[in-house]
């Protein structure tokens, strides 16, 4: 019998398998993300935990604090947060080869649904009516999310200090304080507070240089065509923190006020495919680049976009394991992973006070939570069973 610890061994342990079990281990990779990018609805905060049931919870591939330390990763480099996280994984469990693979099997349904929603929009000039099976998807993303938090709660609150970090970090979201300067500030006020104590007296501090990563400047061409677009995408996807809503605040001054490239209404339709298709909402940028420039524009944008996480992730996936050793970083670990939490729970409020809005709402809320809480009924099934209900329910008047 074999109990071989499902945590940090296993990145290790890929270097030892034959051809045929690395083959094995990376179909099953492309496999599970491919079904998270088709399923995977609800934005960044859905998708975390929807990664955390699979691979922590179900197939026991990384422990809960490993699995917190690279979402706190994950949440100090610009991009998409949980594509990231995805490609994060990746590479715990099949090195490069993984990274890329969960990547792309991540992004890529998303990418064919919004490329095909596009190429409808540009023949019919109008978004497919998809909005009632969004209705009731929604309800059942907010049990999904909070059986998240409270798992990875019990592993980002173990301290006062990390609770107290999430709670300044809560409070700052609300107030409308960048989220990578609350993050940062999280981790340091841990940090100078165990070193005000002498923990860390004789150990140098470590800091990775990622704002540097931000440096270069990307030039855009002035013509549109794949080039350009591509221009614009790899720009956004170097410098974008906090999310989804961040990202059409960016393509509201460059697309549609600076370059007038696209229309307000554009712009609006663009975002409505994003929120009604599964996996990151990042690949907003597919159909915007199909708008633009054809398919070469949807490719060029959707390349763009994401190849900054990629190149992030390589760089600053090593790092963390070396750096885990370090009890100042640590500590500074620690503070981002309670303020991430804290961000989670803004986010999810948020969501919930947006989705349930009616009486059927609610209760399709509390079914997921009974599912997941009592039955432990894949998050799969409960997309599917509410995107069902919403078809039915919104075709009943509920007064």
């Amino acid at each position: 019998m074999s109990n071989k610890p499902p945590m940090e061994t296993l990145e290790a342990d890929y270097g030892t398998l034959t051809p045929l079990q690395k083959r094995q281990r990376l179909q099953e990779l492309g496999l599970l993300f491919f079904r998270l990018g088709l399923f995977s609805f609800g934005g960044p905060a859905a998708h975390t935990a929807m990664m955390e049931e699979e691979v922590v919870r179900r197939r026991q591939w990384l422990s809960h604090g490993k699995f917190l330390d690279l979402i706190g990763v994950t949440n100090l480099i610009p991009g998409p947060n949980s594509t990231e996280l995805a490609i994060h994984l990746g590479y715990e469990r099949g090195k490069w080869a993984g990274l890329i693979i969960a990547g792309v099997s991540f992004i890529l349904p998303a990418m064919v649904v919004v490329w095909l929603l596009a190429i409808a929009y540009v023949h019919y000039q109008s978004v497919p009516a998809v909005g009632n099976m969004l209705y009731g998807i929604q309800p059942m993303i907010i049990p999904l999310i909070g059986q998240a938090l409270c798992k990875l709660g019990q592993k980002a609150l173990k301290t006062p200090l990390a609770i107290g970090a999430a709670v300044l970090v809560m409070v700052g979201t609300v107030w409308g304080k960048p989220e990578i300067l609350l993050l940062l500030l999280a981790g340091l006020a841990l940090v100078l507070i165990q070193m005000g104590r002498g923990r860390f007296q004789s150990l140098p501090l470590i800091f990775l240089p990622l704002g540097q990563l931000n440096a270069s400047p990307v030039l855009a061409v002035s013509g549109i065509n794949a080039w350009s677009v591509f221009g614009i995408f790899l720009k956004i996807g170097c410098l974008l923190y906090g999310g989804g809503y961040v990202l059409f605040a960016f393509l509201q001054a460059d697309l549609v006020d600076r370059l007038g490239w696209l229309t307000s209404q554009q712009l609006l339709d663009a975002i409505a495919i994003g929120q009604i298709t599964p996996g990151p909402l990042f690949t907003t940028a597919t159909f915007i680049g199909y708008l633009l420039a054809g398919n070469p524009g949807a490719i060029a944008a959707t390349v763009g976009i994401f190849l900054p996480s990629f190149l992030l992730v390589a760089l600053v996936n090593p790092w963390v394991n070396v750096l885990q050793k370090s009890l100042i970083f640590r500590a500074f670990l620690d503070g981002v992973n309670a303020g991430a939490w804290g961000l989670m729970v803004v986010t999810t409020v948020g969501l919930a006070r947006s989705v349930l809005i009616d009486p059927l709402t609610i209760c399709l809320a509390l079914l997921g939570a009974i599912a997941l809480g009592r039955f432990s009924i894949s998050s799969h099934w409960l997309v599917v069973f509410g995107a069902l209900v919403g078809l039915i329910g919104q075709s009943i008047p509920i007064s």
